[in-house]
């Protein structure tokens, strides 16, 4: 018994060594820090404060052929936030393509002669709209809002001109939208993006700081030394994962104080225990990717490269760019086998919708099987190559 306390010692202070190694040497490479520091900070912010997935002060250049009260009123509804009024079109329809062909507009209204004294007279009118898609996302919103204007106009026309004819006698049937938005109740797009972001930051990380780690070793030359030391396989390759996790830890709780709580007000609506500890699960099993790319990577170059190799698929079938129901059949049964998409689903849950364990247990288990096999196959290919 009392050898095996020995060795159970000798075991864990190896351990602390290692670890305490690996700290040291992460703090020695200070443009790492650097670009740590500013993941977790200002590139957070930066996708919190600066991206947008609204339609945000479109361009709008308006040719009136009317000139009338009707298309003044319509003309007026096209406001801010959504839409900028940049100026009307004198020179006609060849005008506006050319500022469509330029880039310098992005949506063109072109209203009729006799637009009003059409609608005054009940014949059915048209207008046209010319909108620049190259921006598929924001041309498609640009044409639901300007069809949703255009819409509540006629309704608005047809139902003043019917309550005209009845002598304002009764009132129309109708509909009311009473609708409620839960979890992001002002659709606060600095939320959705800077949680995306911090969970992407997370999972970078995961993939290359212990490849990175490891790699070094491999550059400096220290490697040879470790192996003729007398720790196994594990006791090399453990330290830098748990170090690795420690500082990605860090990282998160700076992110969180700071960022999406101190500037955001990001509202945390669940548990940040639970938060951490489903971070450090993914961070461990992701690290299995990070030791698979250290066994074949010879320098830090290819460390980053193959890191951006197999992040990058992760980040897309993630589903946190693209609803998994607009994904072909395919790609959605090869998202169910990224972690990271379960680590979203689990993250938004918590920190947003207040989840707990009782209604993430499916997505904990999902990730802790994929990470399993993950960190087993990195581990297993760690010591096949460097093994004792």
């Amino acid at each position: 018994m009392d050898e095996a306390m020995i060795r159970l010692t000798v075991w864990f202070r190896r351990l602390v060594v290692m670890t305490s190694k690996e700290f040291l040497q992460l703090a020695r490479d200070w443009m790492l820090l650097v670009f740590i520091v500013y993941a977790f900070t200002a590139d957070i912010y930066l996708a919190g404060s600066g991206v947008s997935l609204q339609l945000r002060q479109a361009v709008l250049h308006v040719l009136d052929q009317d000139g009338s009260a009707a298309s003044r009123e319509l003309i007026g509804r096209f406001q801010p936030p959504h839409f900028q009024f940049a100026g009307r079109i004198t020179e006609g329809p060849r005008e506006a393509l050319r500022l469509l062909d330029r880039g310098q507009t992005m949506v063109v209204l072109d209203i009729p002669a006799d637009f009003e004294s059409d609608l005054l007279s009940g014949i059915p009118t048209r207008i046209q709209m010319q909108i620049d898609t190259s921006n598929s996302v924001q041309g498609f919103l640009a044409s639901s809002y300007a069809q949703r204007i255009i819409a509540d106009f006629g309704t608005e026309r047809a139902m003043a001109e019917l309550h005209a004819q009845s002598g304002g006698a009764g009132s129309m049937p109708r509909i009311v939208d009473d609708h409620r938005v839960w979890f992001n109740p002002n659709q606060n797009d600095t939320w959705f993006m800077s949680i995306t972001e911090l969970l992407t930051i997370i999972t970078l990380f995961a993939v290359l700081l212990p490849a990175a780690a490891m790699v070094r070793e491999k550059e400096r030359g220290t490697v040879e030394q470790l192996l003729v030391s007398p720790l196994s396989s594990f006791q090399i390759m453990f330290p830098k994962v748990l170090s690795m996790t420690v500082v990605i830890l860090i990282g998160c709780a700076v992110s969180l104080a700071l960022v999406l709580r101190g500037m955001f007000h990001v509202p945390v609506r669940g548990s940040l225990a639970l938060f951490f500890g489903i971070t450090t699960l993914f961070v461990f099993t992701t690290a299995g990717l990070g030791l698979l790319i250290s066994t074949i990577a010879r320098n830090l170059a290819q460390v980053g490269m193959m890191t951006i190799l197999v992040f990058t698929p992760m980040l897309f079938l993630s589903g946190a760019w693209t609803p998994p129901e607009a994904m072909p059949v395919w790609m959605r049964t090869i998202m169910y086998a990224s972690p990271l998409h379960y680590f979203i689903d689990t993250g938004f849950g918590i920190l947003l919708k207040g989840a707990g364990i009782d209604v993430l247990w499916r997505e904990i288990a999902a990730m802790a099987a994929l990470g399993g096999i993950i960190f087993g196959t990195g581990m297993l290919r760690f010591r096949n190559q460097f093994g004792n």
